[in-house]
């Protein structure tokens, strides 16, 4: 498939009425798993294209140019606002929150089996493990709060279980800072993950940003406040592999081919048949939005799109699935990692200075105001151990204690034992 191909429909025609643009949302005891991530995944990715080009916006005085893009704009927030209602009443913040973490633990382990880029591969595995034990936090605050086990949400295809302890995210955000890809020299595959999983992560920390307020209790407002906090370290780490020396308008097509992808990808893998034509016509939708960014590309920098994207084709439908032995193995040879600067280190060779342990005294002076591990002692006190879902015991032997939160791996030197990350 090649969507620089495709006869585009009419911009025009693709505007809503408000009772078309009110869809029908899923069943939430029925909708499969990864019907809901591929939703999520859609909403964050409708957000960055909107945002992307108010951007532009603020960075043009041409004002042709800001009124053509305008028109898309305007279209992609009907596109996100109507995908975002797919979302039930019934389904509360924290049972949509399952959603958000399993998305971000097979969407990255899928980017990351398929990443020919050893650089860009590497951030995926290290985040990995980190939204991997954001999964275990909120499915125990879930089973607290509401009694629902987050085994259920995620249809048993995603394990539930602590990787490195969210106290050992907490890192001075200049060594999330990672150099940049070369989108003109780099695999096609490489740009398009950049800039899907920064989507998806700015959708995440946007999401607990604003939900953190309106959680109903206090363990629930400190438990989204911290990691949402993580969450903008993973956003400043994703975004700084996206190529920054494009022009704007190289970017605008980029960014319009993404969503191509994306949504030819959703309408190739869903199953459930009403989602899959809103799939559809969303993508048909995106061709006319890439046709635009082709013909602003040519007459503003006199570029054809051959030019910054030489083959059109889609590689193979980015498909989400279970990954359970690839999260396994990651948090197997990684769990002891922090970053440092452009890379990643053990903790154990850091110096005693290092950023990170200054930070983390900052911040996580004690473990017990830290709301990641008071949310697992609690649910310890309440239940007599921790909730979990797993297939095995966990890799890491430290890790495995259902009576205690450990607060050492990944944040004190020599506590766990890891060996490095591999490239495919």
């Amino acid at each position: 498939m090649n969507p620089f191909l495709e006869k585009p429909i009419n911009l025009l025609s693709t505007y809503e009425n408000w009772r078309q643009l009110y869809p029908r949302a899923y069943n939430k005891h029925e909708v499969d798993p990864y019907t809901k991530t591929r939703i999520v995944l859609m909403n964050g990715t409708e957000f960055e294209a909107n945002w992307f080009s108010h951007n532009l916006a603020r960075h043009t005085d041409n004002n042709e140019l800001r009124r053509e893009i305008s028109v898309t704009r305007q279209i992609e927030k009907q596109q996100q606002i109507k995908n975002s209602l797919l979302k039930p009443c019934n389904e509360s913040a924290l049972e949509h929150t399952i959603a958000y973490e399993q998305l971000a633990v097979d969407l990255t382990a899928e980017l990351a089996k398929n990443e020919k880029d050893c650089y860009v591969k590497k951030a995926l595995d290290f985040a990995l493990l980190e939204d991997f034990d954001h999964l275990y936090r909120y499915s125990n605050l879930l089973e607290m709060e509401q009694g629902v086990k987050g085994e259920r949400l995620v249809g048993r295809y995603t394990e539930i279980m602590p990787a490195r302890p969210t106290i050992a995210h907490h890192r001075f955000n200049k060594d999330n800072v990672k150099r940049a890809i070369n989108a003109k020299t780099a695999d096609k595959q490489s740009v398009l993950a950049t800039m899907i999983i920064t989507a998806a992560e700015q959708q995440t920390m946007n999401y607990y940003m604003n939900i953190t307020n309106l959680a109903e209790n206090d363990l629930s407002r400190k438990l989204y406040m911290e990691i949402a906090q993580v969450e903008e370290e993973h956003v400043t780490q994703y975004e700084s592999l996206m190529d920054s020396n494009a022009t704007w308008l190289e970017m605008l097509l980029w960014h319009e081919y993404t969503e191509c992808y994306l949504y030819w990808s959703c309408y190739m893998t869903e199953t459930d048949d009403y989602i899959k034509g809103l799939w559809e016509q969303n993508f048909e939708i995106e061709i006319a939005h890439l046709h635009k960014a082709v013909e602003l590309l040519k007459k503003y920098e006199n570029k054809d799109w051959q030019q910054v994207i030489p083959d059109g084709e889609f590689p193979k439908p980015l498909s989400l699935h279970e990954n359970i032995e690839y999260v396994r193995e990651i948090l197997t040879d990684t769990v002891q990692f922090t970053g440092l600067l452009d890379d990643y280190v053990k903790v154990d060779e850091l110096p005693t200075d290092a950023n990170f342990f200054q930070f983390q005294k900052v911040i996580n002076p004690t473990p017990e105001i830290v709301p990641s591990h008071l949310t697992i002692e609690s649910h310890i006190r309440n239940y007599g151990r921790d909730y979990r879902f797993e297939v095995a015991p966990n890799p890491i032997k430290e890790l495995r204690c259902r009576t205690s939160d450990n607060v050492s791996v990944g944040r004190v030197p020599n506590v766990a034992t890891s060996t490095d990350f591999f490239c495919n």
